[in-house]
């Protein structure tokens, strides 16, 4: 693995925990800290349930640019590419039983972006991640108390199983999972003496991917347990279809993949006490959701009078690329406007579709709003006073927005797939039972056929209140998988 050069000091501020398994998770997004989708979500609300159920959690991520740390608790200095990079750590308590070590290396992660800027990835991203998964691996071997597992989050941490193998008797069992199988961390070969990698590893049974290095991969072929985040996922990725050329790899290891659904924060989500929305609400209450769906209007510069209430808003909170159903969108952008619907749009991603939102902001400014950008105010807003809210997936690993849409009573349209057929039980309007509506084939016909059929179910205003209560009564909160991780975790782990 990647030197070590000088030992990490063991945290000023145990924490105190009742007996329970020790885990440490590696991420390179961890909520409130740093945010581009859905694993920073998880990486937080995970740790957060793992600690309620007396479990002892730390989460190692980056420090980025102007995020706010915490007393620095330890150092560590790790020889990645012929230099020596040094990072204090800060740790941040989550709650009871988890907290978060900031890993601090302006010379890494004090940048404009995460990943990339201007659409342009770093081009030292191989170094940035693999200093972090060998910190990680580096700082656990140091603690007096082992702890039980290490769980390595998608290819920004790929390489903790196999720096852990280096450090066999002090590192236990590894736990890798995939939150998107179609970003894969792929980096030219010659990285691999340079990031303390062994060639003879650089195989089609290890981390080589068409002749590069993947640091996905090599989670997926060292880990010791494998999971990913909705049950359907686990099936879909051993598909071609949606395997992204790692079908094979997956098919090879699918005794050790577990599809566990991700859950929501139900504390950061919660209508009935969010402090982002104007006014709380419930399903007992859900007639003071309209508050919401004004100030949502207002924000986004769309008419907010009786006319323009009584109208459906459809919203989405997304990022603006393929994977999400952006193309299908453009093939209908021309028809939206006839729907008899607002649609206000909150997200960043390709220019071509961030132009198609902008413009069709411009030539419809009494309908369609977007926000290019994230902001948590207008997402919440989003969640909380739009009626439907649209994910048009051509593939969804899991999802998450489609869980707080239900939550706050705003009834999705997805299409059937992953997490999102998890997860969004269909509407029956015979019976009134569901959650959302769905729709199979990946055609923009097909979508706006499910739009359509969710504008009829909206003027029905009986059967459109049971369908919003059905989704804000169903259960998304993080315990049941939290104990199914527990399971996996008890599992893997090496007896002492």
């Amino acid at each position: 693995m990647a030197r070590a050069l000088a030992a990490s000091k063991a945290p000023s501020k145990a924490p105190k925990k009742a007996a329970g398994l020790r885990i440490l998770m590696v991420a390179s997004e961890a909520q409130p800290f740093s945010k581009t989708g859905g694993l920073a979500d998880v990486a937080t609300a995970l740790a957060k349930a793992l600690g309620r159920l007396g479990h002892d959690v730390t989460v190692m991520t980056p420090r980025y640019r102007a995020v706010a740390a915490g007393a620095i608790v330890g150092t560590v200095t790790i020889e990645v590419a012929s230099h020596a990079f040094r990072a204090d750590l800060h740790e941040v308590t989550l709650g009871p039983g988890a907290r978060v070590l900031l890993v601090d290396c302006p010379e890494l992660y004090d940048r404009r972006g995460i990943y990339n800027e201007d659409g342009k990835d770093y081009p030292d991203n191989a170094v940035r991640y693999a200093f972090l998964s060998a910190a990680a691996v580096n700082w656990a071997s140091q603690q007096a108390k082992p702890f039980d597992v290490l769980h390595a989050h998608d290819w920004q941490s790929g390489l903790v199983p196999v720096y852990a193998r280096s450090l066999t008797g002090k590192i236990p069992g590894t736990v890798f999972t995939i939150h998107n199988l179609a970003y894969q961390g792929l980096f030219s070969k010659a990285w691999v003496p340079r990031l303390g990698l062994r060639w003879q590893d650089f195989t089609i049974g290890g981390f080589e991917f068409y002749d590069q290095l993947s640091f996905l991969k090599a989670g997926l072929a060292f880990a010791s347990a494998i999971t990913t985040v909705s049950p359907t996922y686990a099936e879909e990725i051993q598909r071609p279809e949606y395997g992204h050329g790692l079908d094979g790899v997956v098919r090879a290891r699918r005794d050790v993949l577990a599809g566990m659904l991700n859950g929501i924060d139900t504390d950061e989500w919660n209508p009935a006490t969010d402090p982002l929305l104007p006014q709380p609400f419930d399903a007992a209450h859900l007639g003071r959701k309209a508050a919401s769906k004004k100030a949502l209007l207002e924000m986004f510069g769309l008419p907010a009078d009786e006319h323009s209430l009584a109208r459906p808003v459809i919203g989405m909170v997304s990022r603006m690329v393929d994977q999400k159903g952006l193309d299908l969108i453009a093939a209908v952008a021309s028809v939206l406007p006839a729907l008899g619907a607002s649609f206000v749009i909150v997200g960043t991603g390709e220019p071509r579709y961030q132009g198609m939102w902008t413009r069709l902001s411009e030539l419809h400014p009494d309908r369609i709003s977007a926000f290019i950008g994230f902001d948590e105010r207008r997402a919440h807003l989003v969640e909380g006073g739009a009626d439907i809210f649209l994910m048009p997936s051509r593939f969804e690993p899991c999802g998450l927005n489609q869980m707080y849409s239900m939550r706050y009573g705003t009834v999705p349209v997805v299409r059937a797939v992953g997490g999102l057929v998890d997860t969004v039980r269909p509407y029956n309007p015979r019976n009134g039972q569901g959650t959302g509506l769905l729709f199979s084939e990946y055609r923009p016909d097909a979508m706006l056929d499910a739009l359509g059929r969710a504008l009829s179910a909206f003027g029905n205003k009986k059967l459109w209140t049971r369908l919003q209560k059905n989704g804000m009564r169903a259960d998304f909160s993080w315990d049941r998988s939290a104990a199914e991780y527990v399971k996996m975790y008890k599992r893997v782990r090496r007896i002492k």
